[in-house]
């Protein structure tokens, strides 16, 4: 990761369940493992069960520093890890949401649920808006977010986003590739969010 944008804080979204595939959670331990052997650190949610306890474990265990924000109501039901470098407590999702992003140079959503999609559409909205330039990345664990990419897609097709909102975002199956992508990304020009059609 020598070249392109400095990344060394990969925040990583994804859900408190395991979901119905062994593939989310490999996934979840590959993409771990690969933050941990580049050297990079893990900003998550906090918790030790579904995806996020397996992502957090392997990077544990690769010997990466693991960084979880949770709120203070969720403690006991997303069970939060107990192993971690730092645990950030917040009063709402909210707060969360906004102490993963400061916290982060780039983003990576894994298959999940509606906190995962609340997570990367905050995110994208407001690199869409240009209040960040971080990057965004999809792990399309077996096609997960083809459905979502298609909406993406649609919706920039009917112009409620511009063309080049695209390039907000990378996805891709294999978690080194995406952190290549990640590091090699630029931002698009955003044009005006409000009166570019085309």
């Amino acid at each position: 990761m020598s070249e392109g944008r400095t990344v060394r804080n990969i925040c990583v979204f994804c859900g408190s369940r395991p979901g119905d595939d062994p593939a989310y959670g490999e996934a979840a331990a590959a993409l771990g493992r690969a933050i941990a052997a580049r050297g990079l650190s893990l900003v998550y949610g906090g918790a030790k069960v579904g995806s996020m306890g397996v992502l957090a474990d392997a990077a544990l265990a690769g010997g990466a520093r693991v960084v979880g924000v949770i709120p203070k109501g969720l403690v006991s039901k997303e069970i939060a890890h107990d192993g971690l470098a730092e645990l950030y407590l917040t009063d709402t999702m909210h707060e969360r949401k906004d102490r993963m992003i400061v916290l982060a140079d780039a983003f990576i959503s894994m298959p999940g649920g509606f906190g995962t999609y609340d997570e990367l559409f905050e995110v994208l909205t407001l690199a869409q808006l240009g209040m960040h330039d971080k990057p965004s990345g999809f792990l399309n664990v077996k096609g997960y977010f083809d459905p979502l990419l298609a909406l993406l897609d649609h919706t920039i097709d009917r112009a409620f986003a511009a063309p080049q909102h695209r390039g907000l975002y990378v996805e891709g199956a294999d978690p080194e590739r995406l952190l290549d992508a990640l590091v090699a990304w630029s931002p698009p020009s955003l044009g005006d969010k409000w009166t570019d059609r085309r």
